[in-house]
Formats: C-alpha cells, structure tokens, sequence
C-alpha cells in the first residue's frame, strides 16, 4: 500500500473536495482519500492496479491538477 500526498492548490470550499473524494476513490485499487480545503492538501492510499499517474491525471481531468508532491 502507498500513500502519498499533493498540494492541490485549485481547492477552495467543500465542494471541491466532496469532488476530489469522490472521483478520486472511484479508481479501482484506492483506499482512502482525503481532500483539505485549508491546506489545499490531498492525501490518497492506493494499491494496484491505482498508480500516481493514474491519479493525476485523473486530478487533472476533473480540474484540479496536483502541483506538488508532499513527501513526509
């Protein structure tokens, strides 16, 4: 399992990341997401077959692109 974590700087109110949650953990393979309006942060838990390009790409196609990785 990977987690990893991006600034998403396109987040500004709840629904944006009722949005982020929802597109995001429809990808087969992520086990959890959770989206951040304060921090414009976005953390994702996936497994295979979900990969980072994958899921910015997918940020990217719902409008919010990933601008940074935040690694811990």
């Amino acid at each position: 399992m990977t987690t990893v974590t991006y600034t998403v700087p396109a987040i500004s109110c709840g629904h944006c990341t009722h949005t982020i949650e929802s597109e995001v953990g429809e990808l087969q393979g992520v086990q959890s997401v959770k989206a951040e309006v304060d921090s414009k942060k976005v953390e994702i838990t996936f497994d295979a077959p979900a990969n980072e390009a994958v899921i910015k790409a997918l940020l990217s196609e719902i409008n919010y692109p990933a601008e940074g990785l935040i690694t811990l």
